[in-house]
């Protein structure tokens, strides 16, 4: 009688605790799709710029040759110049993070065709480094 208590018992509070199924309503703003829809969208196309020329740009991470850093402004103006006459189908590029100006060159896919521009510029710029950022694409040449 015992068991038979006991085996009822434990019968009766399985039944107690066992989840029934049900349903589940979401409820949100119809807005919210359309934002979805759009973030999609957004990222299915790349980011593009128009240059001068018109032709598109498009905004990719590659690579840079930072030919010049310092806190006078004056000279990294100058560096800048100095290379446009030197290079000048190249695009020269002028960031300012405090205290420093940087000077960084091309705009490289992949790192060993920086690393063979670097080498190139060696002997007339000391102090070269290579950073990878977001640059714009260069157009290939048929």
């Amino acid at each position: 009688m015992n068991r038979f208590l006991s085996i009822l018992l434990v019968f009766f509070s399985y039944q107690v605790f066992a989840q029934t199924k049900g349903e589940v309503m979401v409820i949100k703003d119809p807005l919210i799709d359309s934002l979805i829809a759009k973030r999609i969208e957004l990222n299915k196309s790349r980011p593009t710029t128009t240059n001068p020329t018109g032709t598109a740009i498009v905004s990719e991470m590659g690579f840079r040759v930072q030919i010049y850093y310092g806190a006078d402004r004056r000279e990294a103006f100058a560096e800048q110049a100095r290379f446009k006459a030197d290079y000048p189908k190249l695009n020269t590029y002028i960031t300012y993070k405090e205290p420093n100006y940087y000077v960084r060159v091309g705009d490289y896919r992949t790192r060993l065709e920086a690393q063979k521009f670097l080498n190139e510029l060696k002997a007339t710029y000391p102090t070269l480094f290579i950073f990878r950022e977001k640059i714009n694409a260069p157009i290939l040449e048929q």
